[in-house]
């Protein structure tokens, strides 16, 4: 017999994501599933969810049973579930992927319509990279539209030019907007019966009314969710988790880094006069009474300038959770928030933070000389500033303390992760597993076409017949593993070959032929990889001897590594196919086979 799982929905707050962890945990532990039966967490990044499941196998020893994944993949599953798979595809025909291809055919067909005319100039050269460029660009708001504006494409739909604010106020579209009405309306008017039925704010809709009119789902549901760490989340994914919580245990362990309501810090203020807020503020009362020139001595500046997210997904938390409703799950509302004023300058910006002390009463306590809680270091590029973060974390990592800091307790946040990877691989790649410097790291967030060595291959080759095929690129390419063992080359054999190659002459482009696609057939077939093949396999073949038919030879191949020239010859021979073939209009069914 399963245990009992009470639905309902529980809301967590906490300055500190350790403390929201072991009170989840301890929740988990106190109304514990079914042997085997899947415990789901909703995260906001991949980051997020490794966190999760070390932390989880720390406690449990193992981290089994449980799914950690991101929101999007959820919800759609569970419209599924609850509307059923006949009715519901197993992905959604206005997916960003499949909508940009869409677009890519529609948009040509919109040119000469009225309301049209910014886009129509856009594509007045008719480029086709331009088009995928906007084609990709367009599906990726429409795509976002439908999570966070589905009101928006609801009254285009309908033909209603309109903007609808977060009041409910509409505003008309202005005349360089009206194309994306235009264009919604094009995609909505190819669509047949059964695709309609699967654009993701009917979807939603059609959940919504399922689950407030008792209607039995589809399939099973799973009897909790548990929403850990996120800082933001959709209204839409609210409304779902919300109307879900009448069925299943829905639990939200909410990053909160004040105590009090804060929302009103924003400009606006007058749409924020809420009657109730789960953490009124004891000192300030109601900020939207304060004038905005006084404003900045009622909020902590760095609340203010980074917090705008954050306050929306505040502000809408207390629309799911009325602070008059009582306790639920037969305990009382759980806030934790901790009271420590700190030691270090951080504790004590964080404590500022959290009690939403004015800035004007900040105490200024003498400092620690060793304090060094917040460092600020100038570096003049990414690849510096790794090297630093590495010196200090070796420092940290060998101190010997009565809590000494492991690896895993470390987490770096970057603002754009793919430009940090290749210098981050650098720095803490530089080293041995054996050798004391080792620091173990994961690189989380990276797209699989700029981690996965063989995507980035398959991209690069995909791009062959602009390229101009440098020395260097066909190194990288044999860095790929699968490559090289495809073209049986040996890691340890790719210095001395590149050190052929360069020594004959090899720079850049296949052949002349190759350099006139290119607009470069001035620059004839000296230093490309047909002159330097052919000089290294001519000096194999006679030595020293003089010059053959205009070929001077490279007389420095030899020994039992010589072998490893066949092998470059057969990539030659395999790019140079390739380039013939990617050079040609295809279907796209011609291009996957």
């Amino acid at each position: 017999m399963k245990p009992s799982i009470q639905p309902g929905l529980l809301i967590l707050h906490g300055n500190r994501l350790e403390s929201l962890r072991d009170a989840v945990f301890e929740w988990l532990g106190r109304h514990p599933l079914a042997p085997l039966e899947e415990e789901i967490f909703l995260v906001q990044s991949n980051g997020a969810a490794e966190w999760l499941k070390m932390s989880l196998a720390r406690v449990n020893g193992i981290c089994a049973a449980t799914r950690v994944e991101l929101p999007g993949r959820f919800f759609w599953r569970t419209y599924r579930q609850v509307l059923g798979r006949d009715r519901i595809a197993p992905r959604s025909v206005l997916e960003r992927d499949a909508l940009a291809w869409r677009l890519m055919r529609l948009l040509p067909e919109q040119l000469d319509r009225p309301g049209f005319e910014p886009v129509a100039t856009f594509l007045a050269d008719a480029d086709p990279d331009r088009r995928l460029q906007l084609a990709r660009q367009v599906a990726d708001l429409y795509d976002q539209y439908q999570v966070y504006r589905a009101d928006w494409l609801d009254a285009w739909a309908r033909e209603r030019p309109v903007l609808i604010d977060g009041r409910g106020q509409e505003r008309p579209l202005t005349a360089d907007q009206r194309w994306q009405m235009v264009l919604w309306r094009a995609i909505l008017a190819e669509l047949t019966r059964d695709d309609r039925w699967s654009v993701r704010p009917l979807v939603h809709r059609d959940f919504l009314e399922a689950l407030a009119a008792d209607r039995p789902p589809a399939e099973t549901l799973p009897r909790r969710v548990v929403l850990f760490g996120a800082s933001h989340v959709s209204s839409q994914g609210l409304e779902a988790l919300a109307a879900l919580a009448s069925r299943v245990q829905v639990v939200f362990a909410i990053p909160n880094p004040c105590r009090f309501h804060w929302a009103d810090i924003i400009e606006g203020r007058e749409a924020l006069r809420a009657t109730r807020h789960r953490h009124p503020s004891p000192e300030a009362g109601d900020l939207s009474a304060v004038a905005l020139d006084a404003m900045h001595l009622h909020a902590h500046p760095l609340l203010a300038a980074w917090g705008r997210q954050g306050r929306d997904f505040m502000r809408l938390l207390d629309a799911f959770d009325d602070v008059e409703a009582g306790p639920r799950f037969d305990v009382p509302r759980i806030d934790l928030f901790d009271d420590d004023p700190g030691t270090t300058l951080l504790e004590q910006v964080q404590a500022n933070i959290r009690d939403l002390v004015p800035l004007v009463d900040h105490p200024r306590p003498r400092l620690a000389v060793d304090d060094r809680s917040i460092v600020f270091d100038v570096a003049h590029g990414p690849q510096r500033e790794v090297e630093i973060l590495h010196d200090r974390l070796l420092g940290l990592l060998a101190d010997a303390s009565p809590e000494p800091l492991r690896p895993r307790d470390v987490i770096v946040m970057v603002p754009d992760i793919e430009a940090f990877a290749p210098a981050i691989r650098a720095v803490f790649g530089q080293h041995r597993r054996d050798d004391p410097r080792f620091i173990p790291f994961d690189i989380a967030d990276l797209r699989s076409r700029g981690s996965n060595p063989l995507v980035v291959a398959l991209e690069w080759l995909l791009g062959l017949a602009d390229r101009r095929i440098r020395l260097q690129e066909i190194r990288d390419l044999l860095d790929v593993p699968a490559i090289a063992a495809r073209f049986d080359v040996d890691a340890a054999q790719l210095p001395q070959l590149f050190g052929w190659l360069e020594g004959a002459g090899v720079r850049w482009g296949l052949h002349a032929g190759q350099r006139r696609g290119l607009g470069l057939d001035a620059m004839g077939e000296q230093n490309s990889w047909l002159f330097g093949l052919r000089r290294m396999l001519l000096g194999y073949a006679t030595g020293t001897a003089s010059a053959f038919d205009d070929i001077d030879p490279y007389d420095e191949i030899g020994g039992l590594d010589a072998a490893v020239v066949g092998s470059i010859v057969d990539l030659f021979e395999r790019l140079d196919t390739w380039w013939s073939l990617a050079g040609r209009v295809a279907s796209p069914s011609e291009w996957a086979a």
